[in-house]
């Protein structure tokens, strides 16, 4: 399943809120914007020179499983698979692929308690998904309580992230676990 790219200026892909983009070109650049409580996962086969980014919404289809046949890349439990199959169809393979995850704050606000943890519900399915298949996280930024941009070059497999007025290569980072 491979998705067409969404082009906003020269070769900046953007993946939209419950939206998923696999791209081979390595003048590509895969964007996502405003990941607060849901979860930006990127993926990378620095061989097969395949990335792939997923803006993720909510954990699980569980509560609709209707949505998440129409718009698998709204949920972390179908949209990980979609996103997987749409960069094996471009030449990745599981054992190559190098998976970097930021977002997942605790969007609340006003002093009020976030009663869901919809971010941390969206992290904690992520890794049984992947812990299920055998693919760990490389890098990731999750959990706080700020919004985060993410941007990933296809070329290079970098991913950088904006939150707080900060620019850093998520890489570089210590992570940042909820």
């Amino acid at each position: 399943m491979t998705l067409p790219a969404m082009q906003d200026q020269g070769s900046k892909i953007v993946v939209g809120i419950a939206d998923l983009r696999v791209s081979n070109d390595p003048a590509d650049t895969i964007v996502t914007y405003a990941l607060g409580s849901c979860l930006g996962v990127c993926i990378w086969d620095e061989s097969a020179g395949v990335a792939g980014m997923l803006h993720a919404m909510l954990p699980s289809t569980r509560t609709d499983p209707e949505r998440g046949r129409t718009n698998p890349a709204r949920f972390i439990d179908t949209g990980i698979p979609a996103l997987f199959k749409a960069a094996y169809a471009m030449g990745a393979h599981k054992d190559r692929i190098v998976v970097r995850v930021a977002g997942g704050a605790s969007m609340a606000s006003n002093g009020r308690k976030d009663g869901f943890q919809i971010g941390k519900r969206n992290y904690i399915e992520l890794k049984k998904i992947l812990w299920r298949n055998g693919v760990i996280i490389t890098d990731e930024d999750v959990g706080g309580g700020v919004s985060r941009t993410v941007t990933m070059d296809v070329a290079t497999g970098v991913v950088m992230v904006k939150a707080g007025g900060q620019e850093y290569n998520l890489a570089r980072r210590f992570p940042r676990r909820s």
